[in-house]
């Protein structure tokens, strides 16, 4: 039998292959079933994720520039989170690394990063 970390390991992967299929079948742009941004019908303006799943599905289909169009940040932020997601996956092969990336310092200049980006795309 497996481990219970492995079984969470395959269940997350089979979730993602999901999502994936699907932002990569259907066009959130055009799906009324898709979510909507609450924070942008609310208020008018453009949260950090809003455009996320029209970029996905972009990416998907291999349009590096509409994706760019719809939201910078996630097309920029790829490569940090499957990072992110191997370290997570391996932080007791590397602790000293985790640790290091696991600091107030790090998560200070994600949310600077973040509240900027959310300032810029609304000027």
């Amino acid at each position: 039998m497996g481990s219970k970390k492995t079984y969470l390991i395959a269940a997350a992967t089979v979730t993602a292959g999901a999502a994936i299929a699907i932002y990569f079948v259907v066009d959130p742009a055009e799906a009324s079933w898709m979510p909507k941004c609450l924070f942008y019908q609310l208020t008018g303006y453009k949260c950090a994720g809003c455009g996320s799943q029209r970029a996905l599905h972009a990416l998907l289909h291999g349009d590096l520039t509409a994706a760019w169009n719809f939201n910078a940040l996630l097309v920029v932020a790829i490569a940090p989170l499957l990072f992110l997601t191997w370290l997570e996956l391996r932080r007791t092969r590397h602790p000293r690394l985790y640790a290091r990336i696991h600091t107030p310092a790090a998560i200070a200049v994600t949310a600077t990063a973040i509240i900027a980006w959310i300032i810029f795309r609304n000027l």
